[in-house]
């Protein structure tokens, strides 16, 4: 981890406080849990914990902020370059860490954020343990009503870029609901809660640590505000536990934890100039992990042959002459529209040829014994990655009775040719990991989101030897990719081109294959509500 700059604790004009080092102080004399008290706190009045990562939009004043993501930077093995960057943010209740929060995620401005906040894991309480929190007995703002186990290894995954579920907590019977959320890693991940500095081996994930500070009496009128109008409750009920509960755990636990914060933000989310500089320091840290995606492909696969899990169609005749029809710029989309599907089938058709088969025999007509073969699997699933992807759906259809299809969507920027984002769009069958799945997209260029929609897979525990890749068009840059990071996935294409130009077009290539095949131009200026086609 980069340490911030060294400010020597400086305070400048009451807006923003940073420790000597950066770092705020060390957390070597810290137990993994600081000690226990005796008060009994009272339970918090909700129904359902929040993952801050749902839904996975965020709408900001400036724009749409996609929170189920996963960052651009893998590299030639299918693998993070770098860590995600992840932001622990501490405060006292109603202290203002939300507002804190989306102010961050909307200053900073880019769209693969995580949000995770602790209420997702408290504990599941035992019937003694019910009792007394019926009773408002039970301390929900001690170390120990939290699962800090499930949650530092749920972060510890996400901070490594894979998938996680995360539990919902039913705060009216103080247990976890049987449906968990999935949550994607992301390049920027913010993880608050009032314990969120409590732990030592949390301490450990955080990038940068954050404590909003702000005056008691003003979370005390938030407090009145808060559990008058929304909870039903009287003034001389919240501030009785007020004083008995809430004011005791802060300063017991939470607002000694301030010394570890590398940046102490007064005020909450009105002070702008605290918001600007953790942004900064965000910034520059994306910059730094932001590896060329491209170079290290490109250089993965230079002097190499082949790779021998590639399959391309045989370049019969017929094959050359659609091929010489599909690529030709003045085809009419008609005659473009045609002679792709008859490409597709042929290429559908040969990936099948590839699935496991038994011995299986059957009984002619006649009463004689055929000896033939079927597929030896439990299922077929295709995806398609959209939009030119799902072009490729009907072929399957047409040859595979009943085939399940999923989908992914996945952003290309417009500047650099790479994926912006991983996952703007999922909608894969159940049950997806006993399947053998046909992955569907139409030009390969870098391999990068072909890549990343391979990885989507892995992450619900499809196996690599029963993922099928298939592509009208491939460059060799993006079979090696491929091929080199997943060595296992099976690649069908009727076509291989050997260069790809310096917008990573395949060269002499088809084209923009969406354009063509739904005739449509591409835009000057993506926007956050259409959907640009994934060719790389």
């Amino acid at each position: 981890m980069s340490s911030l700059p060294n400010y020597s604790g400086a305070r400048i004009s009451g807006c923003w406080t940073l420790t000597s080092d950066g770092r705020g102080g060390g957390d070597g004399s810290l137990d993994r849990l600081l000690p226990s008290v005796s008060t009994g706190l009272s339970p918090r009045k909700r129904t359902t914990s929040q993952c801050k990562s749902e839904p996975p939009l965020l709408r900001t004043s400036k724009r749409t902020i996609y929170t189920a993501g996963r960052p651009p930077w893998y590299n030639e093995h299918g693998t993070q370059s770098k860590e995600a960057f992840v932001i622990g943010l501490c405060g006292g209740s109603a202290s203002g860490k939300t507002t804190v929060t989306r102010k961050i995620i909307e200053a900073l401005d880019v769209p693969w954020v995580v949000l995770l906040s602790m209420d997702s894991f408290y504990k599941v309480l035992s019937s003694e343990q019910q009792t007394r929190a019926a009773s408002n007995d039970y301390n929900f703002d001690h170390p120990d009503a939290f699962d800090f186990d499930l949650l530092t290894y749920t972060l510890r995954k996400l901070k490594q870029g894979k998938s996680v579920k995360i539990p919902v907590y039913d705060f009216t019977t103080h247990g976890r609901q049987k449906d968990w959320k999935t949550v994607y890693g992301a390049s920027v991940i913010i993880f608050e809660g009032i314990m969120a500095f409590t732990d030592k081996e949390l301490l450990q994930l955080l990038d940068m640590k954050i404590f909003v500070d702000t005056d008691s009496d003003i979370r005390l009128v938030r407090r009145l505000r808060r559990d008058i109008t929304e909870r039903g409750r009287d003034i001389e009920g919240v501030i009785k536990q007020y004083n008995k509960f809430v004011k005791p755990a802060f300063e017991q636990y939470i607002e000694p934890t301030m010394r570890l914060a590398d940046i102490v933000v007064p005020r909450g989310g009105g002070n702008m100039v605290a918001i600007d500089l953790i942004v900064q320091h965000v910034h520059s840290q994306l910059e730094e992990r932001e590896l060329s995606v491209r170079a290290a492909l490109a250089s993965a696969h230079q002097a190499q042959p082949l790779p021998q899990t590639l399959s391309v169609l045989e370049s019969t005749p017929q094959v050359k002459g659609m091929h010489t029809i599909i690529r030709n710029k003045e085809t009419s989309r008609d005659e473009f529209i045609f002679y792709s599907k008859r490409l597709m089938r042929l290429l559908i058709e040969r990936a099948l040829s590839f699935l496991p088969s038994q011995l299986h025999i059957v009984q002619t007509p006649q009463g004689e014994d055929y000896e033939g073969r079927a597929f030896h699997g439990k299922r077929i699933t295709g995806v398609s990655i959209l939009r030119a992807g799902e072009t490729m759906e009907p072929a399957l259809r047409a040859v595979c009775k009943d085939v399940r299809i999923g989908k992914i969507l996945i952003q290309t920027n417009q500047d650099t040719g790479e994926p912006e984002v991983q996952l703007h769009y999922l909608r894969l069958p159940k049950d997806i990991s006993e399947d053998h799945v046909i992955l569907m997209d139409c030009t390969v260029s870098t391999g990068a989101a072909a890549m990343m929609a391979v990885r989507v897979l892995l992450d619900h525990d499809v196996q690599e030897d029963k993922i099928f890749l298939v592509s009208l068009l491939m460059a060799e840059m993006g079979v090696h990719s491929v091929a080199y990071a997943f060595p296992q996935v099976k690649i069908i294409t009727t076509a291989v081109d050997k260069k790809v130009n310096d917008l990573f077009h395949i060269i002499p290539g088809i084209g923009n294959f969406g354009d063509r095949y739904f005739g449509t131009d591409a835009p000057p200026d993506w926007s956050d509500d259409e959907m640009d086609e994934p060719s790389y």
